[in-house]
């Protein structure tokens, strides 16, 4: 699984690693707060879950300018 982040498609497919690693740690602190795994764990720890979620297209960055305007006026 880790082996994965090796090949830099799934990063620039992100936008980049500071988004790729973004995304793992919003996940993580999900994960730990006691969010459902959308893999199955089989022994990983929630950073290796995360990081198999992102690579299986199971998350991804919501980039919806709209939304965050939204929000603001909020």
């Amino acid at each position: 699984m880790i082996e994965a982040l090796k090949d830099d498609r799934i990063i620039n497919e992100l936008g980049g690693r500071f988004k790729f690693t973004s995304l793992v740690q919003h996940r993580v602190r999900e994960l730990m707060e006691g969010a459902r795994p959308l893999v199955e764990r089989n022994g990983r720890t929630d950073f290796e879950i995360a990081v198999a979620e992102v690579v299986e297209g199971k998350i991804t960055l919501d980039l919806d300018p709209e939304a965050d305007e939204a929000e603001a006026e909020e």
